[in-house]
């Protein structure tokens, strides 16, 4: 786990400034930032390094909520304005990531195996879109069944939030929970944000592990799995190809976007 306090930080104000952005992941953000195992250790390893756990998830989290409440409008509202260019920098940032995933998991040379394990990973995420909509939408959220399968969202919302390449908004959506937990924010609703955070807290705790295990024991093809998953998630919020002065922004972003990952990830070296 790395020491670099403002470092985590910033990653942390950039992450949560995207993650609630239409189709673009946190994981992703944290996976081509460089931050990813170390957050997957931090929940993992919680119980046996509490003390430098709970300093690095602090920083991290501290730096999210800046993120979402400093950025998240702003993005949002260039998103509105200037779609296309904004999606071509946020796909230009996931390929400036794409070195480091590789570096991860140690690749030298190609074999069948390299390309089968990206596109299991890519199959799987787009394979969400998939799930029919509605799927968890029920009468009663208040009986019994009602609180369990809340708790199963939770659970797999937890999924979608550690995972790279999976929209937490959009697997929510899918769910048919969104709009009543907007509603329950609204209201203040302990019930039912406390069932669901109970799942997500289960989802994140068993997810995270699995996730460390794998990546230690399993290095490589673990990283190929994520890497496929970081691939699959540019398809869905592939704008289409620019046109007219398009046709210059567009590349102008991918290429900053590719930039300014790669110069975070010297200057990580650096410190």
């Amino acid at each position: 786990m790395r020491n670099n306090k403002l470092s985590t930080l910033v990653k942390g104000f950039i992450i949560g400034g995207t993650m609630l952005v239409p189709g673009v992941s946190g994981g992703t953000m944290a996976m081509i930032l460089g931050i990813y195992e170390d957050l997957i250790s931090a929940v993992s390893n919680f119980m046996k390094q509490k003390k430098q756990s709970l300093i690095f998830l602090g920083l991290f989290c501290v730096g999210a909520f800046a993120g979402m409440a400093l950025l998240a409008k702003g993005i949002l509202a260039l998103l509105e304005k200037f779609n296309m260019p904004v999606m071509y920098f946020f796909i230009g940032a996931v390929i400036g990531g794409i070195p480091m995933i590789l570096k991860s998991c140690g690749l030298k040379r190609l074999s069948l195996s390299t390309l089968i394990y990206p596109i299991i990973g890519a199959a799987i995420v787009m394979s969400v879109e998939l799930i029919p909509k509605g799927l968890f939408e029920i009468d009663s959220m208040y009986s019994p069944s009602g609180l369990l399968i809340l708790f199963i969202a939770g659970f797999i919302a937890a999924i979608a939030l550690i995972l790279p390449g999976i929209s937490v908004s959009f697997v929510l959506l899918v769910l048919g929970i969104y709009e009543n937990l907007i509603k329950a924010f609204d209201q203040f609703d302990i019930v039912y944000l406390g069932i669901l955070a109970l799942g997500l807290a289960a989802g994140i705790i068993g997810t995270t592990k699995i996730l460390d295990k794998a990546m230690k024991k399993y290095t490589r093809p673990t990283y190929l799995i994520i890497l496929g998953f970081v691939i699959g998630s540019v398809i869905p919020v592939f704008p289409g190809a620019p046109s007219g002065i398009g046709l210059v922004i567009c590349p102008v972003c991918l290429i900053l976007g590719i930039g300014i990952i790669q110069l975070l990830f010297m200057l990580d070296k650096e410190s």
